[in-house]
């Protein structure tokens, strides 16, 4: 790993893991970074990503794909039938974060837009989704310029609103495996703060499931001076911020890993006068756990707890609990993911392809596949989900610790506004393994070989951008 960016944006460096190359990928890159390039520079909010979508939507238009745009709100669904076989679908993410970039590349973005409750917010790619989607978008342009290396029915999806785990359900609502052909498999690869030019897989759960809770504490308000004569939402609501640590240390199996986290909590209309009392305060909480079974427990347990916290007041505030939000456990399928890291040591030798132990992160990806067939209604669908690392060597070699534990914990991951992957090294191995994981199921192991032996040894050499 030779290649990195600089914090100006440049990128440095003379070549790229070594490996084997796809025939026709170098050419793909020049048009990749740029589109990657522009993703970050413009992040849409989850909800509002009309140019993010009308870009990932034209470019595979262009490509020949037919092309559905509009789905559950700006998703983008596109099809490409190349005879009988298979069909696989590549799922990439629309959305960004309100999070302000502090990466100090040249391609920053500076974006500000309206957030939930109007105010504006900063906006970040913080999450990689700029470079899923890049990667995405030349995978298909691979695939329809190669059409003899393949058979079946190549699917690509942009889905909007994944920071918010409403978009897959939006689309499927909406009717998406009504309006493609349905797929057998359904493919999607997740950055992360680990070596780039490397690929991870699990034997067991990628990621976990997870819901929200929305505690609503509501009293009728009252003066400061006098809290006796008044029930106190706030009150009631922060003693359950401190209590929430029990559920996971006390109720929880130790061999069960479950996290409980109140992430946010506000009074609604005392404004920001200090001598009344509120009327109504809002607590927001995650849980996240690796069964459904877990995070039922876990969400009973929450309720019990903010119930009892309310009622011990002598002037207890009425308490009302909604479940806002619910992710299944990504797991993909043991077949699928065998097929898939077969392919990657294919592609990239065995020293690229690593394990990868479950994280607490969570998606809605599960939906897409056999696991959402309570609203699409195909049990079969097969999922594969595998994580692409992002971090360059001069990133890694900046980082402190002596080993790799401490290095990976000091990196800046998902979600940090120091995230930034590595431009030429992400999209390179990300376009081969979306690539390869397509054509394991497309066009077979055995063809997958093939063209590895007629490509040969290669750097991956692109641009310097």
């Amino acid at each position: 790993m030779n290649s990195d960016h600089d914090r100006s944006g440049t990128l440095t460096g003379t070549g790229s893991p070594p490996g084997r190359a796809l025939p026709g990928l170098n050419t793909l890159l020049p048009a990749t970074t740029e589109l990657y390039l522009d993703l970050h520079r413009h992040p849409e909010l989850s909800g509002a990503e009309r140019r993010t979508a009308a870009r990932f939507a034209d470019r595979l238009e262009a490509d020949g794909f037919r092309v559905v745009r509009g789905l559950g709100g700006h998703g983008v669904a596109a099809e490409l039938s190349n005879g009988e076989g298979p069909a696989v679908l590549l799922r990439a993410e629309l959305d960004a974060l309100p999070v302000a970039e502090r990466t100090g590349a040249a391609y920053a973005s500076t974006v500000t837009a309206a957030g939930p409750d109007g105010r504006p917010v900063p906006v970040m790619h913080a999450c990689g989704h700029d470079a899923h989607l890049a990667c995405a978008a030349a995978a298909a342009r691979w695939f329809a310029a190669r059409r003899d290396s393949w058979r079946g029915t190549l699917l690509v999806v942009g889905q909007p609103a994944e920071e918010t785990l409403s978009g897959a359900r939006a689309m499927l609502e909406d009717g998406l495996y009504d309006r493609i052909t349905p797929p057998d498999v359904v493919l999607a690869q997740h950055t992360a703060a680990f070596p780039a030019g490397m690929v991870a897989h699990a034997d067991g759960p990628v990621l976990a499931g997870s819901l929200t809770l929305e505690l609503r504490f509501e009293g009728d308000g009252g003066h400061a001076a006098t809290p006796h004569l008044s029930a106190d939402p706030l009150l009631a609501a922060a003693g359950v911020v401190t209590r929430l640590s029990a559920v996971a240390a006390r109720e929880a199996d130790p061999a069960e890993r479950l996290v409980v986290t109140a992430s946010s909590l506000r009074t609604t209309d005392a404004g920001h006068t200090g001598n009344v009392i509120a009327s109504r305060a809002v607590l927001r909480v995650t849980v996240r756990a690796f069964s459904e079974a877990a995070l039922d427990r876990a969400a009973s347990a929450v309720e019990r707890v903010a119930r009892a916290e309310a009622g011990s007041a002598a002037l207890p505030p009425r308490v009302t609990v909604t479940e806002t939000s619910r992710s299944g456990v990504t797991l993909a399928s043991p077949d699928v993911t065998a097929a898939v890291r077969s392919a990657h040591v294919a592609a990239f030798g065995a020293a690229r392809v690593t394990g990868w132990p479950a994280a607490s992160a969570t998606e809605d990806f599960p939906l897409l596949t056999g696991a959402g067939a309570h609203l699409h209604g195909r049990p079969g669908i097969r999922g594969g989900y595998w994580m692409l690392g992002t971090v360059g060597p001069a990133q890694w070699a900046a980082a402190p610790g002596t080993g790799a534990a401490e290095k990976l914990r000091a990196l800046p991951g998902n979600h940090s506004p120091h995230y930034l992957p590595s431009v030429r090294l992400t999209l390179e191995t990300g376009t081969t393994a979306l690539v390869t994981a397509g054509l394991a199921r497309l066009a077979g192991l055995a063809r997958l070989a093939g063209l590895a032996r007629l490509a040969g040894p290669a750097r991956l050499a692109g641009p310097a951008r």
